[in-house]
C-alpha cells in the first residue's frame, strides 16, 4: 500500500535565502528612511542654537546677539521666548562676515585623514562621520570618503547604496577603460560644506583586481596601485581643505591605498584587552607591509598620527587600566580626549543621524550634553593638529 504525500515546497538554498532577506532589509530600511525624511526621502539639517553657532564661528554668544540686535549679519529664526536659531548656511555667512574662515591658504596642502582599525566595532565610522561634520560646521570644506564596501558611513549620510544606485570610489580606482573622475562620484550632503564619495559592494572588486593588475605584464597601474586615491584626489584638490577617509576594518589594498594618500592617520581603539590585542596584530602587520612596499619608493610620510580611545566608560576600572597601559606605551601619540560611550550617539544612529543632526530636546539634556562635550573635545583636538600641520596655532 503506497501513501501519496502532498507535494512539499523545496527548501530554499542558503544563497537564495540570504539574497531574499537582503532585499527585505533594504525595502524595510527604505520605508523607514522615507518615514523619517519625507516627502523626498532626503535629509534636511536642523537649525542650530545661538550657543552652538557662537562655538562654531569662534565668538561669544553675546557678540552674536549684539550683531542681531544691531541689524548686522543674518536674520535668525527667533522663537516666542526670544531664542535664536540659525541654519548651517547662515553660520557660513556669519563666518565670512566676521572673517573667521579656517580654510586652506595658498601654500597649505590638502589634509587627508585616514581613520583605521583592523577590528570592527571600534567606533571608526562613528568617528569619521562626526569628525567630518564637525569640520564642516567649523568652516572647513570637507570631503568624506566611505572606503568600506559595507557602506555604513554612506548610510549614515542618508544614502542607501543598493536602492539609490550611487557610484562609489571604485569607479575612480578601477583598472579598465571605464574608470571615472572622482567628481562624477562625489555627492553633496545636507551640510553645506560637506560632500561624500559613497561606498557600495563594488568597492570589494578593487581587492580582487589589484593583485591581478600587479602581476599583469606591462601593468604600471597595478604596480603603482597605492597612488590611485592620491591621483583621484588631485583632480579635486582645490575644492576641499580636509578629506576624511573611513577605511574598511581589514588590512587590504583599499586600506593600503588610503594610507599611501594620507597626510595623517587616526587609529580608533576600544579599551578592552581583546581589542588592544587585535590592534597589536594590526600594527604588526601594517608595519611589516609598509616596510616591504618602501622598496617600491612608497614612503608613507605623515604630519601626525594618533590613537583615539572610543566607546570609553570612565567608571569602568578595567577600561581605565587599559587606557593607562596605552598611555604608558605611547603617550605622545594618544589624543588627550577619549570619545565616551553614550546612548545618545547610539540612539541617534537608529534614525541614521549623528549627534550634530539630532535635536537636544530628543534626549535627556545631561546625556546629550555629556556626549557632545566629548565629541567636540576630540574633534577640536584634531582641528588643532590640522592647523599645526599648516603652520598655524589653534
Amino acid at each position: 500500500m503506497s501513501v501519496n504525500l502532498p507535494d512539499s515546497k523545496p527548501e530554499a538554498s542558503f544563497a537564495d535565502t540570504i539574497l531574499q532577506q537582503s532585499s527585505e532589509i533594504s525595502r524595510r530600511l527604505d520605508m523607514l528612511r522615507i518615514e523619517n525624511f519625507p516627502p523626498d526621502a532626503q535629509k534636511k539639517l536642523r537649525r542650530f542654537s545661538l550657543a552652538e553657532v557662537a562655538d562654531f564661528v569662534g565668538v561669544s554668544p553675546s557678540y552674536l546677539k549684539k550683531l542681531h540686535l544691531q541689524g548686522k549679519g543674518v536674520e535668525p529664526q527667533v522663537t516666542p521666548s526670544g531664542r535664536r536659531h540659525y541654519t548651517a548656511a547662515q553660520i557660513e555667512e556669519l563666518r565670512t562676515l566676521l572673517d573667521r574662515s579656517p580654510r586652506r591658504r595658498e601654500n597649505d596642502k590638502l589634509q587627508v585623514i585616514a581613520v583605521v582599525n583592523f577590528k570592527g566595532g571600534s567606533g571608526k565610522t562613528t568617528t569619521a562621520a562626526h569628525l567630518s561634520q564637525h569640520l564642516a560646521l567649523k568652516g572647513f570644506r570637507v570631503l568624506a570618503i566611505d572606503l568600506d564596501p559595507q557602506a555604513s558611513l554612506t548610510a549614515l549620510f542618508g544614502i542607501q547604496p543598493e536602492i539609490d544606485g550611487n557610484l562609489s570610489l571604485y569607479e575612480s580606482l578601477r583598472y579598465d577603460e571605464n574608470r571615472k573622475p572622482i567628481s562624477e562620484v562625489i555627492r553633496s550632503t545636507s551640510f553645506p560644506s560637506l560632500d561624500i564619495a559613497p561606498a557600495n559592494l563594488e568597492l570589494q572588486e578593487y581587492e580582487y583586481e589589484t593583485p591581478i593588475a600587479m602581476h599583469a605584464q606591462d601593468s604600471v597601474a597595478g604596480r603603482t596601485f597605492y597612488t590611485r586615491i592620491g591621483g583621484a584626489l588631485s583632480e579635486v584638490d582645490d575644492r576641499y581643505d580636509v578629506v576624511v577617509i573611513d577605511c574598511p576594518p581589514q588590512l587590504g589594498y583599499l586600506t593600503l591605498t588610503a594610507l599611501a594618500a594620507a597626510t595623517s592617520v587616526l587609529i580608533t581603539v576600544h579599551p578592552q584587552m581583546l581589542d588592544i590585542m587585535s590592534m597589536s596584530q594590526f600594527l604588526l602587520m601594517l608595519g611589516g607591509i609598509l616596510k616591504s612596499i618602501e622598496t617600491a619608493n612608497v614612503n608613507v610620510s605623515l604630519d601626525w598620527f594618533r590613537y583615539l580611545v572610543t566607546r570609553y566608560e570612565p567608571g569602568d576600572i578595567p577600561q581605565q587600566e587599559m587606557v593607562g597601559l596605552m598611555q604608558s606605551m605611547f603617550a605622545r601619540q594618544m589624543l588627550r580626549n577619549p570619545m565616551v560611550k553614550s546612548t545618545a550617539i547610539s540612539d541617534a544612529g537608529l534614525t541614521k543621524q549623528s549627534l550634530y543632526e539630532v535635536e537636544r530636546s530628543s534626549f535627556v539634556p545631561s546625556t546629550y550634553d555629556r556626549a557632545r562635550e566629548s565629541l567636540d573635545a576630540v574633534n577640536s583636538e584634531i582641528i588643532g593638529l590640522i592647523l599645526t600641520a599648516w603652520g598655524r596655532t589653534s
